[in-house]
């Protein structure tokens, strides 16, 4: 596992709420072993997210992913019939 992706979304979502139950952010970034910058920027991801919006956050992004699959074939074929009609195949 490389050093961005030490920490799993609901391990962040923990150590995010751990800030918003009044620890400081110091203490918290110290706790866990990670930068100030790095909470900021979890925060600014993550902030106020629950499990569940989290969960449906994966989900769209699953759900992407795959659509843009299908739009990326879907251009290939629409590239490859074009060439067929100029008759250079």
């Amino acid at each position: 596992m490389n050093k961005g992706n030490r920490y799993t979304e609901d391990q962040i979502i923990k150590v995010l709420k751990e800030i918003e139950g009044g620890a400081t952010v110091a203490g918290v970034a110290r706790s866990h072993g990670i930068s100030e910058q790095t909470l900021y920027r979890w925060r600014e991801r993550y902030g106020g997210m629950t499990k569940s919006e989290l969960a449906e956050l994966r989900a769209l992004q699953v759900e992407n992913r795959r659509l843009k699959a299908i739009v990326t074939s879907q251009a290939l074929d629409i590239e490859a019939y074009k060439e067929v009609q100029k008759g250079k195949w």
